[in-house]
């Protein structure tokens, strides 16, 4: 089966331009491969956050008419929040967005938040963009002895969370309702998020996410 760069590859109409990015050395020659004869695609080699901004989004400035679409599917909580809230700010990038919330549960989102060591608490932070999901993660209930605990919410609740950050914050007028991924034993991996500043392309993505959950799970989700 293709793997996402080279279904980007083949889409028809094509784009203008491609740029792939990856940190690992060995993927960065296989992306060196499928590029070969395509000159129009770019293959960059270290920290997306970094590569994103500083060679890739300058390429696509909205006073240039220029406009563009970012996949961003890191491998856990690898992705700063900086790059989410340039493209938002921007105005001339829409999303994609592979939201690692299986990553997130397993290393700052405990039961017992107290627990989570303070370089995993750091991740996190990265990535939401301050310390604001600890509200999004959790609520305060009383015990029966009057002690104030924290409960910990639901995958949904999180997600929802970020996508009113992805439109408050980040500044993109349409984002979409989060598209739980599910492995072969139906736990929730990761959602999807497709933002944007374009109704039209709100309206094809809500369309694609609900003809993929029909097609898997026979129900509506919007």
């Amino acid at each position: 089966m293709a793997g996402s760069p080279q279904i980007a590859l083949d889409i028809m109409p094509p784009f203008k331009e491609y740029y792939f990015i990856d940190i690992d050395g060995a993927k960065v020659a296989e992306l060196n491969k499928i590029v070969a004869n395509r000159p129009e695609a770019h293959v960059l080699k270290g920290d997306c956050n970094a590569r994103l901004l500083d060679d890739v989004f300058p390429n696509v400035k909205y006073a240039d008419y220029k406009r563009a679409f970012c996949l961003l599917d890191p491998y856990g909580l690898d992705l700063d929040w900086t790059v989410m809230l340039t493209a938002g700010q921007m105005k001339s990038i829409e999303i994609l967005l592979n939201f690692p919330v299986m990553d997130m549960n397993r290393n700052a989102l405990w039961i017992h938040p107290e627990r989570v060591k303070p370089q995993l608490m750091e991740r996190m932070n990265a990535f939401w963009g301050d310390d604001s999901w600890q509200k999004a993660a959790y609520a305060q209930q009383l015990d029966f002895n009057g002690k104030i605990n924290l409960r910990k919410l639901r995958n949904e609740d999180i997600s929802n969370a970020f996508k009113k950050r992805l439109k408050d914050i980040a500044g993109f007028a349409y984002v979409s309702k989060p598209l739980p991924m599910r492995n072969s034993n139906n736990a929730v991996v990761y959602y999807l998020f497709h933002a944007s500043q374009k109704p039209v392309a709100g309206n094809i993505m809500k369309y694609i996410f609900n003809d993929y959950w029909y097609r898997n799970y026979r129900k509506e989700i919007i």
